[in-house]
């Protein structure tokens, strides 16, 4: 496949696109023999209102127990740093005033409760699933790896008045929604009306995208919508600790009801750069959604300055046709969505990636770029830090000041001139995305942080409760006798 514009080209092998959305159902391929019933889950992400994926038996998933004393990232509403192995792994307590009582942290549950298969119900927007993008890879692997562990999950794409009997005769053990959005309502009024825990993992950053895309007076009810949502939920999963740090400051959730959802990237699915051996000029390279949101037009400003180099821009999305207008003439190429090996290639064709948006929940294909061997210059903002921390800056990439050309030109020529660094940073990179495991992020998820919502819940239903059985017990008292 060679796509091409003024003078610049990239050689990319065709390949089959396996994740386009689908607008029928597929259920898991069981396969039995007289030693084991082995499944191959296949993801369903389907247009009809809800998706019942429970063809692969319950099965047990042994999970090990081991409880890590981690330091709090939002205590005082502060981020402080993690630990030093890289891992993603935290416990958030709830800041407390003097004279308050100690951090109610909720408890791990029973191990016997892990390996038990659960029903879990997702509801997540549809829109992302149209096209490339970090929201549609999180789910995919999500709900891939939750089925290899034994458990059921239907997925819902859109909302019709016969959502409410589907997943109440599925009789969920949880209900997981992304926010914010429109599904996030109807799953939260399900949630509440048949007494189930609910889970909201915050995925767009909303409040930043509507003085964009709108008007700035906007941005205050769209926080209190939020924060309606968040303070109904069981527990808040976020991306990054710089947007788990944002939802507690605007009082979208308590410290303690906050969890981080752990990176992850397929590093096996993407191949390590190559240099073609072609006398060419350096390629940089995007991928990504293209929208107003993302300040891909500051790299206009970028190129302008490094003539000596060439960009590509991979993804697709509204702003594409003004982008394309706006670097007519330059060496700029757009290859629209690609996927599977096709996307892997352009990852290992380029020299080095470069993300300007300040508005990354976390930037999945910043991982991805470094999964790749490819060196990555983005901007500081957003879940960006969360990928390369400050004491690896220059070591497995470089971040710039946020809208500052200058900034990331410097950062970027050096990368672009100098061969030995480039190869360096990437190779380290590269060896940085080792430690992110969708597998392990999922287990993480479907032990402690569902654990902790049912935790919550539990105790949520109790404190309601507890009055009304005090009162029960006070107009109804039992006799003595019968208690004998």
């Amino acid at each position: 496949m060679n796509l091409s514009s003024s003078s610049l080209s990239i050689n990319l092998s065709p390949t089959h696109h396996p994740f386009l959305p689908s607008t029928t159902t597929n259920t898991n391929t069981c396969s039995s023999s007289s030693s084991a019933t082995t499944c191959s889950p296949r993801c369903s992400f389907v247009s009809s209102p809800v998706s019942l994926g429970a063809s692969c038996p319950r099965r047990s998933s042994p999970v090990s127990l081991i409880r890590r004393k981690s330091q709090s990232f939002f205590a005082g509403l502060e981020v402080v740093s993690a630990s030093s192995s890289g891992s993603s792994d935290m416990t958030i307590t709830e800041a407390r005033g003097e004279g308050d009582e100690s951090e109610i942290e909720a408890p791990l549950l029973d191990p016997e409760s892990y390996s038990k298969p659960r029903r879990i119900a997702l509801f997540v927007e549809p829109s992302p699933f149209a096209y490339v993008s970090g929201y549609k890879n999180r789910f995919q692997n999500f709900i891939r790896y939750l089925r290899e562990m034994g458990d059921e999950v239907p997925l819902s794409l859109a909302l019709s008045p016969r959502i409410i009997s589907e997943i109440a005769r599925f009789k969920p053990d949880i209900i997981h929604a992304s926010s914010p959005g429109i599904m996030v309502f109807g799953a939260l009024a399900i949630a509440k009306m048949l007494s189930v825990p609910i889970v909201m993992s915050y995925h767009t950053h909303v409040p930043v995208y509507i003085p964009r895309y709108t008007f700035s007076w906007l941005v205050q009810p769209m926080w209190s919508i939020i924060r309606f949502l968040h303070r109904a939920a069981d527990l808040t999963l976020v991306p990054s600790a710089a947007i788990g740090k944002d939802l507690i400051a605007a009082g979208a959730t308590a410290a303690n009801q906050l969890r981080l959802w752990n990176k992850g990237v397929d590093s096996e699915s993407f191949n390590p750069r190559f240099r073609s051996q072609e006398m060419q000029k350096p390629l940089v390279i995007h991928v990504g959604r293209i929208g107003v949101e993302k300040s891909l037009e500051l790299l206009k400003s970028v190129m302008d300055k490094l003539p000596e180099a060439r960009i590509a821009f991979i993804g697709d999305g509204p702003y594409r046709e003004d982008l394309e207008k706006l670097f007519a003439g330059m060496p700029a190429v757009f290859t629209g969505m690609l996927q599977g090996e096709e996307l892997s290639q352009a990852y290992a064709s380029g020299d080095v990636f470069v993300m300007p948006s300040e508005s990354e929940t976390l930037g999945l294909v910043v991982l991805e770029a470094m999964a790749s061997g490819l060196p990555v210059v983005a901007a500081r903002a957003g879940g960006i830090p969360d990928i390369i921390p400050e004491e690896q800056e220059g070591k497995t990439g470089f971040l710039f000041n946020p809208g500052d050309v200058e900034d990331c030109v410097t950062k970027l020529r050096t990368l672009l001139h100098d061969n030995e660094t480039r190869e360096i940073i990437g190779k380290a990179a590269r060896e940085e995305t080792e430690k992110y495991d969708w597998r392990a992020a999922t287990t993480k998820i479907r032990n402690e942080q569902y654990g902790a919502a049912i935790w919550f819940w539990r105790k949520k239903k109790a404190q309601v409760l507890g009055p009304i059985n005090w009162l029960v017990k006070r107009l109804f008292p039992v006799p003595p006798e019968v208690n004998a």
